[in-house]
């Protein structure tokens, strides 16, 4: 066998991704190896290949006990003889694995650090028995007291490397600044070792930060758009773990908390139903989510900022692992900087807390960023890119931010009167002409008392919060954070420029268009549901979302068609393939969909779909919509944003649940493309700004888009 043939027959791929065959041929060739890969680029596959081309044992040594269990189902499900050792198991389940790893039935053995340097040495005793092939280090950043996830027990894995020189080492991390890399490398002793570093893009991914003022609402906007989906919603405390998840409860979700203050039996019972899609969301702080091998999860919702950049890209990587468009959600306040400083504050190292607290500085920096996250995202970790993603929230502003010019001096002039010693709130308080008792009486004969008294209080705290987003305010002291002018707002003040700010958040989800029939993809998941509680494994270790999506685009109809399919082996088609074989066979027949005349093919085809029905939220705004009401009213009646309604009504018309001349004459259509097509790329604000009041951006984007 080689490398390409274990992979299709048993993991079912044709093609190993980006350094995956690199790696694997530097570990064959016995040298010390350093793999920096995105989550869900496949980090496993670079030790699970070569275990079953090398003649003895490969070791995984990993901090995750719920990691070990979900990879040994996993390589058990297509035939690799895996096992681990951990505290779960007694003594004689730890005899008999040991005594089928000296026999050599096992090839894959995952041990905790602390597992190998306990008191009775066994696991040492244990590889000292056999023949040791390669070491895999998974989270490997734990080694290093300047990541984000230092664990002491890595540091003793050097001396470890030292007795065991002739097996050639593994390192393999997703998250990893250039002061944590060097340490990788220095602390576990590594013999020259091979660098491959892969691009931390992961462009599946949507990347999307909100203010957190209606937080709760906006989430709950956000997840109307992701019904039956699996996500997770991190909190910062356990408080908000538990309130968060009640108030999802109450609306009818499947939601559960996760955190250390749980009962052991209750968190690992709820953690279980997660994986097991029992239940769709997870409501947990950090302490949730390493080692979880779930491929599905679509979305990652901070309701507060992390401490660092690399706890971001880590835990927003747990969406997407299956490369199926995934989005992510920060909500972010200034006072999360002050709290989460306050607790870098309490560690002992001086040292720690100086590099922490300019880690801290740069998640900042990322929440106020307008430029693009991606690249902000790629160009920490050392990666330089010419273009921007057009897939986050900052790229889908653009063209689309509002003349704000007026108001903004008016707030900046506020600040400045006010000898920049106040925060947000009272300046609001003065701009709008308040009464209180907390505005001073000499605030009260300032020029700029009361000329904001038009606009509401959200109003100027939108634009408050957006200037600083934008770089034209910036809070600064900790307890009770004043506002400053900077520089750039100095500059404008003083050549009377436009201020263009992005006023509206939009939708938060993006719509996508894909070529799978999501009436069959539905009937899949129920399949493999069935199957994972008949023999007991994650719905995932059956068959990834990617592999369903696959097969209800090209309708596998035979076992030769369906070993076609990525993530289709000869033990999963031999297991599986008669049941998902038959469900596909009789959906055809249902739908009168033809038997496709050959094999599929790569390429994406276009074939008849059942119509997809709209979400429950959709078909309210549908109900208030056929009441003659107008997009404003709705979002009124409905509690929720003006673009959110918006984007419920587009998807109607996609779906064929309002016809396009509802919105929108023969002519008018017409008129829109005609100058839709002088003007270069696809967005809206162009055509916004030629029309004006004559079209709303619901009516430009249908015309542009769907008629």
């Amino acid at each position: 066998m080689n490398p390409r043939t274990v992979l299709k027959d048993f993991f079912g791929y044709d093609h190993f991704r980006g350094n995956q065959e690199s790696i694997i041929t530097s570990v064959m060739s016995g040298k010390d190896t350093i793999a920096l890969m995105p989550t869900g680029a496949g980090k496993s596959v670079c030790y699970q290949v070569p275990a079953m081309l090398l003649p003895g044992l490969t070791l995984v040594i990993s901090p995750l006990i719920a990691l070990m269990k979900d990879q040994v189902d996993a390589l058990n499900a297509i035939g690799i003889p895996a096992a681990f050792l951990n505290s779960t198991q007694s003594s004689s389940e730890q005899r008999f694995i040991s005594e089928e790893v000296v026999t050599g039935k096992i090839k894959l053995l995952y041990v905790a650090p602390e597992r190998i340097f306990s008191g009775g040495n066994t696991v040492l005793e244990l590889l000292e028995r056999v023949t040791l092939s390669l070491v895999a280090v998974d989270e490997a950043h734990c080694v290093s007291q300047w990541g984000h996830d230092f664990r002491p027990e890595y540091l003793k894995l050097g001396k470890f490397r030292k007795k065991f020189e002739d097996a050639p080492f593994l390192a393999l991390t997703a998250t990893a600044d250039t002061l944590t890399r060097k340490d990788i490398a220095e602390k576990l002793e590594l013999l020259s070792p091979e660098w491959f570093i892969s691009s931390f893009d992961r462009p599946n991914i949507t990347y999307r930060v909100v203010l957190r003022n209606d937080a709760f609402q906006k989430l709950s906007d956000f997840l109307s758009h992701h019904p039956g989906d699996s996500g997770i919603v991190y909190c910062l405390s356990r408080k908000g773990v538990e309130d968060t998840a009640e108030k999802l409860q109450a609306q009818g979700y499947q939601a559960l908390p996760y955190h250390a203050g749980l009962d052991k039996d209750v968190r690992q019972r709820n953690q279980e139903q997660f994986i097991k899609d029992e239940i769709k969301i997870i409501v947990a702080t950090v302490a949730f989510g390493m080692g979880i091998d779930k491929s599905n999860v679509r979305f990652v919702v901070h309701m507060n900022m992390p401490q660092n950049v690399e706890s971001y890209y880590q835990e927003t990587g747990r969406a997407g692992r299956d490369g199926l468009p995934s989005e992510v959600l920060l909500f972010y306040s200034f006072g999360d900087s002050i709290t989460l400083g306050r607790m870098i504050e309490n560690a002992e190292n001086p040292a720690h807390i100086e590099v922490m607290k300019k880690k801290l500085d740069r998640m900042v920096t990322f929440c106020q960023t307008q430029r693009c996250r991606r690249r902000f995202l790629l160009e920490y970790f050392g990666e330089q890119t010419k273009e921007d993603c057009g897939n986050c929230d900052v790229c889908f502003q653009k063209g689309n931010k509002l003349d704000m010019t007026i108001f903004s001096q008016m707030m900046l002039s506020a600040v400045v009167r006010l000898k920049e010693a106040f925060g947000l709130g009272y300046v609001i308080l003065v701009l709008r002409g308040s009464q209180s008792a907390k505005v001073q009486d000499a605030h009260k004969t300032l020029p700029v008392y009361g000329i904001g008294k038009d606009r509401s209080e959200a109003f100027w705290k939108k634009l408050g919060n957006q200037l600083v987003q934008e770089g034209y305010l910036e809070a600064s002291g900790q307890e009770y954070p004043t506002l400053q002018l900077t520089p750039l707002a100095w500059e404008k003040l003083k050549t009377k420029d436009k201020i263009m700010l992005a006023m509206e958040e939009g939708t938060l989800t993006t719509p996508t268009h894909q070529d799978h029939d999501k009436g069959l993809l539905e009937k899949l998941k129920n399949l493999r549901f069935s199957l994972s509680r008949k023999f007991n494994v994650p719905p995932y270790i059956i068959f990834s979302d990617a592999t369903l999506v696959e097969m209800a685009t090209y309708y596998p109809t035979d076992r030769n068609t369906l070993k076609q399919i990525n993530g289709v082996g000869e033990m999963k088609a031999e297991k599986y393939g008669n049941d998902f074989i038959r469900v596909v066979k009789q959906y055809m027949l249902e739908h009168d969909i033809p038997t496709p005349s050959a094999k599929p093919t790569r390429a994406a085809q276009k074939r008849t779909t059942a119509p997809e029905k709209p979400s429950e939220s959709e078909l309210e705004t549908l109900a208030w919509y056929q009441k003659g009401l107008s997009v404003t009213r709705i979002a009124e009646e409905r509690g929720m944003a003006f673009g959110t309604i918006e984007s419920h009504l587009f998807n109607l018309v996609e779906k064929k649940f309002i016809a396009c001349n509802s919105l929108l004459t023969d002519d008018e259509i017409a008129e829109i493309k005609a100058f839709s097509e002088t003007q270069d790329g696809k967005l809206l604000r162009p055509l916004k700004d030629h029309f004006g009041e004559k079209y709303t951006y619901l009516q430009l984007k249908v015309a542009t888009r769907l008629a």
